[in-house]
């Protein structure tokens, strides 16, 4: 018989066999069942080697839907060095396809790591060289997905949209401004090899796909772009200033419809350039003295405040305003004579300027300023905003003020003037400018998020802004902005000369020129501002040189914008070198000999006797001349004609 303390050990002896067993059981159970999925994800994650796939970063899309930034699905190579047998014939051949130096991807090949993207030889590769390479066969080197950014339009809206480095991750531009809307999360192709670099074919492979960036539209009009890039392009070419920037804005909204900044650079290829280009988007970056179009402001605030009768109410401008012992000159000899002040603004007189800031008062003068953003930033949705300067209280005596009234000693950016300007002709209210218009799914393009306008402040009255409009309207058409005046459509701007200055010195001979305007005057639908920087002419005015060239724009986007022509405008002061205009008579089924013109120059197209049509059409103007095509044919019996000999 056993004896009880034997039986006693034997149970406890049991239970713990069994306890233990228990417990080994239940930890084989939570593994089998618990942690099996996190111990095999580990232990993929030992045996994977992932090949990336890249995603589709979202687009960048002008108004209309015109794509002007997009990724485009590419290949890039990758090796497994532990796979590659012939290590010096892969890299020989890679090196022939890849264009690439041998010795280089030979050592890519011997490098200790399990991956190795062949980087920068084989980024990107073209279709061509991604079959050679599959057709090659060669162990160890993969073919991987990756996308390219590609801008269709080359250097068009440049400094604007920016780029994307190697990563595509954005660097500058809308690109780095939108990184976090536009980017894509990158999938991979998860492939599982043993330790000797073999792959293992008792787990699958797993593929884990990319994602796709959100696309963002803008306000930009990519025809109201063609236009302002094409006039800059000219100017940059005939006048070969240092710098060209434009801007084109709807008053009614604060949209940015155009911005352009001349010179500029290919965002395909933007290590070609110096970073001093691509960083400095000029229509919001550069701080300058804008010249006589800051005069705006300054009658602006004047008429808000009643200090004059701009139509009745007369200023002897004999030549200069002595301010401290300054003399505040006019750019004309002798002064203007007795003025109304709106003539004061057609003819830009500096010193009925330094005559109206000081009937503003300094405390009045800055109040405006402030009302209209002068100094500040406009708070636009894109990077590198410059402030701008102005004198500090302290700082601003009588001879700053008098000098601010007429823009020098005052430093603005080009978007801040356009945005003070647009708040003179809209009915007084100042906008918030804005480049981005919605962001939108990447597949079905619905709307995700949409930027409505925002209205700031009401800085004039409907009042006064009507009287700007009008004002503005006659400096166009009687004073120095006449190089804009277009028959039939209302164009109203100022013009500026200023000159440049550098380290606090002026320097002699070199001017920022500009020309800042609004159309159609009596009901805006556009702002436009143009300027120079020290361009190569004999002429140094922007009413002689810029405004030519916004009236270029402006007969191409009126046009665009269906804006319907009208007979009541002010009728432009004619000078002695402004061109004849000729109505183009017509000409259609008369006989070659009747065909004739004094003032026209014609071109006969075709080996008929009969007019059977002619361009441009009859009616239409031409500048004293001007060229009329004229087609010839043959006479049919029932008194048609044939067509045209073209």
């Amino acid at each position: 018989m056993i004896p009880v303390i034997v039986k006693k050990r034997i149970k406890i002896i049991t239970l713990v066999g069994a306890l233990l067993f228990s417990l080994v059981i239940g930890k084989l159970a939570w593994i089998q069942l618990i942690q099996r999925d996190e111990l095999y994800g580990k232990a993929l994650d030992l045996w994977e080697r992932d090949f990336p796939v890249a995603g589709l970063r979202g687009s960048i899309l002008d108004v209309n839907g015109n794509i002007l930034a997009m990724d485009i699905p590419s290949t890039s190579v990758m090796v497994v060095p532990a796979q590659v047998t012939e290590k010096k014939a892969t890299a020989a051949l890679l090196a022939e396809i890849l264009e690439a130096d041998e010795e280089t991807i030979f050592n890519r090949l011997n490098m200790k790591t399990s991956t190795q993207r062949l980087n920068p030889e084989g980024k990107l590769i073209s279709n061509e060289q991604a079959i050679a390479i599959a057709e090659a066969e060669l162990p160890g080197v993969y073919l991987v997905q990756d996308s390219l950014r590609y801008y269709p339009g080359g250097a068009y809206l440049a400094q604007v949209l920016g780029f994307t480095g190697a990563d595509n991750q954005g660097l500058a531009g809308l690109e780095y401004q939108y990184e976090e809307i536009l980017k894509a999360n990158s999938g991979s192709m998860k492939i599982p090899f043993d330790a000797k670099g073999h792959p293992v074919t008792t787990y699958s492979e797993r593929y884990v796909a990319p994602g796709q960036g959100m696309d963002v539209m803008l306000t930009i009009d990519k025809t109201i772009q063609d236009i302002l890039e094409r006039e800059c392009n000219n100017a940059m070419e005939r006048y070969s200033p240092e710098a060209a920037w434009a801007l084109a804005v709807n008053p009614n909204t604060g949209e940015i419809l155009a911005m352009v900044s001349k010179p500029d650079f290919d965002p395909n290829h933007y290590q070609d350039y110096d970073s001093s280009t691509y960083n400095h988007n000029l229509p919001v970056w550069k701080s300058y003295e804008p010249g006589s179009t800051f005069k705006t402001v300054t009658f602006a605030a004047a008429l808000e405040e009643n200090l004059f009768d701009m139509e009745k109410d007369t200023y002897m401008d004999t030549g200069a305003e002595i301010v401290e012992g300054a003399r505040l000159k006019s750019w004309k000899a002798g002064g203007h004579g007795l003025q109304t002040y709106m003539e004061c603004l057609q003819n830009s007189s500096n010193p009925c300027f330094v005559h109206i800031a000081q009937m503003l008062g300094k405390d009045k003068l800055n109040e405006y300023m402030d009302k209209f953003n002068i100094g500040s930033k406009t708070g636009i949705d894109l990077p590198g905003e410059s402030t701008g300067i102005r004198f500090s209280d302290e700082a601003f005596g009588p001879l700053e003020q008098a000098t601010t009234g007429f823009g020098q000693g005052v430093s603005v950016t080009a978007l801040q003037l356009v945005m003070a300007f647009s708040a003179m002709v809209n009915g007084g209210t100042y906008y918030q400018p804005y480049i981005t218009k919605a962001v939108l799914h990447p597949t079905t393009k619905d709307i995700l998020f949409e930027v409505e306008p925002n209205a700031i402040r009401q800085v004039i009255s409907e009042e006064t802004s009507f009287k700007m409009r009008v004002a503005l309207e006659s400096v166009v058409a009687y004073g120095g902005a006449k190089g804009s005046y277009i028959k039939g459509y209302k164009i109203g701007g100022k013009t500026g000369t200023a000159q440049k200055a550098v380290d606090g010195q002026y320097l002699i001979g070199e001017y920022i020129l500009s020309f800042l305007c609004a159309a159609p005057i009596d009901d805006p639908q556009i702002v436009i501002y143009m300027a120079l920087d020290a361009p190569k002419s004999n002429i140094q005015y922007g009413g002689t040189v810029v405004s030519p060239l916004v009236k270029n724009a402006l007969e191409d986007i009126l046009v665009y914008l269906d804006v319907e022509k009208t007979e009541e405008q002010m009728e432009k002061v004619k000078l002695w070198s402004d061109p004849v205009v000729v109505d183009v008579p017509n000409y259609l089924g008369l006989e070659k000999k009747e065909v004739k013109s004094s003032q026209l120059e014609l071109v006969f197209i075709g080996d008929g006797e009969i007019v059977t049509d002619q361009l441009p059409s009859a009616g239409t103007q031409l500048d004293e001349n001007g060229t009329v095509w004229i087609y010839l044919g043959k006479k049919k019996t029932e008194g048609s004609f044939e067509d045209r000999g073209d």
